[in-house]
C-alpha cells in the first residue's frame, strides 16, 4: 500500500467526514430545528434535503475511494476464482442489505427522519433487520470490501477496515441518541393517557 499517495488520505478523510457530518447536522437539527426552519417549518422537506445531501456525499466518497484504490498497487495473488467469488458475494450481499434496508425504512427512516420528529410507528424487525442489527452500515462495509477484493486492492481492504471502524464509532453515538428520541416519545404517550 502506498500511503504517500494523497488519494489514499483523501479517501480516509471522506470516509471519516460523512458519518461525522450527518451526526453533527442531525443532532443540531434535533436540538434547534435549523433545517426545518429553512423549509418554513416543514420537517419532511428538511429531511429530504438532508437525505439528498447525505446520498450525494456517499456517492462522492465512493468515487474518491475507487479513484484511490485504482491508483494503488494490485495484489495479483487475489486474482483467483475463490477470492474473486468472495468479492462478488460480499458486494451482492452488501447491496441486498443496504437496498432492502432503504426499502423497509423509506427515505425518512433511512436518512435520520427521527431527528426531524418523523418517527417510525414501531421498531423494524423484518428482513434485513432480523438477520443483521445494522444492515446499512454492515452492508456498506461489505460493498467496500467486495469492491476491494474484485479490484485486487490491498489498499482497498485497509480502507474498508477504516470504514468499518468509523461506522462502529458512529453507532456508539447514533444508537443511544435514537433510543433516547423514541423513549421520549413513549414517555409523552404515557403522560397523555
Amino acid at each position: 500500500v502506498d500511503w504517500n499517495d494523497k488519494r489514499m488520505w483523501f479517501s480516509v478523510a471522506s470516509i471519516i467526514f460523512n458519518p461525522t457530518f450527518w451526526n453533527i447536522v442531525a443532532r443540531k437539527e434535533y436540538r434547534s430545528k435549523f433545517i426545518t426552519r429553512i423549509f418554513n417549518g416543514n420537517g419532511l422537506y428538511g429531511c429530504y434535503a438532508l437525505a439528498a445531501t447525505i446520498f450525494t456525499l456517499g456517492l462522492i466518497r465512493d468515487a474518491i475511494f475507487k479513484n484511490a484504490i485504482d491508483h494503488q498497487p494490485q495484489a495479483k495473488c487475489m486474482d483467483q476464482l475463490p477470492i474473486q467469488a468472495l468479492g462478488v458475494l460480499l458486494f451482492a450481499v452488501g447491496n441486498i442489505f443496504v437496498l432492502s434496508s432503504m426499502w423497509v425504512l423509506g427515505v425518512t427512516g433511512t436518512y435520520l427522519g427521527d431527528y426531524f420528529g418523523i418517527l417510525m410507528d414501531e421498531r423494524v424487525t423484518s428482513f434485513p433487520f432480523n438477520v443483521n442489527e445494522n444492515p446499512m452500515y454492515n452492508g456498506t462495509v461489505m460493498i467496500f470490501l467486495g469492491t476491494s477484493i474484485w479490484s485486487l486492492s490491498p489498499a482497498g481492504i485497509y480502507l474498508s477496515c477504516i470504514v468499518h471502524f468509523v461506522y462502529r464509532i458512529a453507532l456508539k453515538f447514533e444508537g443511544p441518541f435514537t433510543t433516547k428520541i423514541y423513549s421520549k416519545r413513549e414517555e409523552e404517550r404515557a403522560a397523555a393517557k
